[in-house]
Formats: structure tokens, C-alpha cells, sequence
């Protein structure tokens, strides 16, 4: 399914729905961050999805990050909680869905760097590489949040 996504867009649809979100800011032992390339926009983001039904949230950001990525994670901490009236995403079935994402902190435990359905590339990017990619402003937000290890998780 097509997804456009508005940020600060006057021009954007009014949201008629929103669902809890989680992504995953993941690190390996090189300081590395996990990133996909989503088939659904080309551009780069952390690992995510939403949450099933009868699903922990936690275990959503767990199973999204292996279906995504390939890779295995244990969930140790929240980087933040997003929500912004003014981002929304327009999917081709008519849905319009304002953002609410949990982003958790995971720790890399195994598996093998795999594409999928919804991610054409996955790579550990170096920090230092990040701002030759394209990603998303709102997702950009959370890998610098999850770089500066709060004490406490970013609300807003």
C-alpha cells in the first residue's frame, strides 16, 4: 500500500484515525544504528510498525525490527514518545493517520542483516553518515534522541 507522508503541511488531509506505532533504535557494539530503506517511500528509518492486537508493545518493536531488518533485539529502555497533529500519513486506502510512536531502545542480540517486503536495504550506518541520507524529519528526530541517551525518554 502507498504512503505519503505530510509534516507541518497546511495543505495535508485531516487525519481520521490513529494507531500505536513503535520503532527501534537499535545499536551494535561499533556505534552503528540500524536502519532500513522503506519500500514505501524510499527513505531511510529506524525499524517499526504498529502493534498487534493482544501484542505487548514491546513486542511489537521486537517482531517489527526482525521482519524489517532480520535482526534479533531485546527492548532496554524508551528513547520517546511521539505524537504530532501536524504529521500525518495518507495511505492509499483512504486512511489518514496521525502519528503516535513509541520508540523503544534495543540491544542488538543476533540474526542476519535481511531485507523484506517493506525494507529494500539494511544497513548499520556509522553517526557520522547519517546526514547523507535521506530521513524523514520526524524519524531523524528519534535516532538523534536515541544518540543522546537521555535519563529521561523525550514526551512530545
Amino acid at each position: 500500500m502507498a504512503r505519503t507522508e505530510y509534516y507541518n503541511d497546511p495543505q495535508a488531509p485531516k487525519a481520521n484515525s490513529i494507531v500505536v506505532a513503535v520503532t527501534a533504535f537499535v545499536t551494535n557494539g561499533e556505534n552503528q544504528v540500524l536502519l532500513i530503506r522503506r519500500t514505501d517511500n524510499g527513505l531511510w528509518a529506524v525499524p517499526g510498525g504498529a502493534q498487534d492486537f493482544g501484542e505487548y508493545v514491546a513486542e511489537a518493536a521486537v517482531r517489527e525490527t526482525k521482519e524489517e531488518s532480520g535482526v534479533d533485539i531485546e527492548v532496554t529502555g524508551i528513547v520517546g514518545i511521539y505524537w504530532d497533529p501536524k504529521h500525518v500519513m495518507a495511505y492509499s486506502d483512504g486512511e489518514v493517520r496521525q502519528q503516535f510512536s513509541i520508540c523503544f531502545r534495543g540491544r542488538y542480540v543476533g540474526g542476519e542483516l535481511t531485507p523484506s517486503s517493506e525494507s529494500s536495504e539494511v544497513r548499520w550506518v556509522p553517526r557520522a553518515e547519517l546526514d547523507g541520507l535521506l530521513i524523514h524529519p520526524s524519524m531523524r528526530l528519534r535516532i538523534d534522541h536515541g544518540y543522546e541517551r537521555r535519563p529521561e525518554p523525550y514526551i512530545g
